[in-house]
């Protein structure tokens, strides 16, 4: 089991042993226009080969052979990131703990109404959503410094760290108006408007493992 962006419609996976539950839900979630998929069991879930990564799932606590928040955990350890909204029809303070404190953006008692289990997709999809962008932001941060040149990285770095112009040549043993050049290369091919946009930059490529090269 992957996660891959299959499609822009949001696809709600639904995990339930009662058919009735499945095809209430799966009618109510299509009625507020968004995809669903629905599943008799975890193992049936598990086996499925790709996963939108725009999606989330709704799965039921009780089940046999394989309960909600084990599959949770098995998810977990295969790495894949998607939201999950537990449903229940046995109201447990406990069990709601431990789903909420391993990452569940909700938990809801059966019956529920339609409007609170809507509302819980919809801020689930909404996290989906803000963690792309953020993944795409990230992707296309790490492909402009990518671009630059290995003297242009040097001083990147170095003007995150607060030095000035002058400092830096010496370090690099160049000339001011050099150091100027490739400044003004850096923060055009970044797309940066001032040194504050550049040092969040650098923190953000110093933690996906880049780093300023040597000499």
């Amino acid at each position: 089991m992957t996660a891959s962006l299959t499609s822009q419609l949001p696809i709600v996976y639904v995990v339930d042993d009662d058919a009735s539950v499945r095809e209430s839900l799966s009618s109510l979630i299509r009625s507020a226009g968004m995809a669903v998929e629905v599943f008799a069991s975890p193992f049936d879930f598990l086996a499925k080969d790709k996963l939108s990564d725009f999606a989330c799932l709704v799965l039921d606590v009780r089940m046999p052979g394989l309960d909600g928040l084990a599959l949770q955990e098995r998810i977990a350890e295969l790495g894949v990131e998607i939201p999950i909204i537990f449903i229940t029809g046995h109201g447990d303070v406990p069990l709601a703990v431990r789903a909420m404190k391993a990452g569940a953006i909700d938990f809801l008692n059966k019956p529920f109404d339609d409007t609170d289990l809507l509302k819980a997709i919809a801020a689930a999809l909404s996290r989906v959503s803000a963690a792309v962008n953020e993944r795409n932001e990230q992707a296309d941060l790490c492909q402009r410094f990518d671009a630059l040149t290995p003297r242009e990285k040097q001083i990147m770095f170095a003007v995150a760290q607060g030095k000035q112009n002058k400092a830096i040549a010496y370090d690099l043993s160049v000339t001011e108006s050099t150091v100027k050049v490739h400044k003004h290369n850096v923060m055009s091919k970044m797309n940066l408007r001032s040194v504050a946009e550049l040092t969040l930059a650098i923190q953000q490529l110093k933690s996906v493992g880049k780093k300023a090269p040597a000499g």
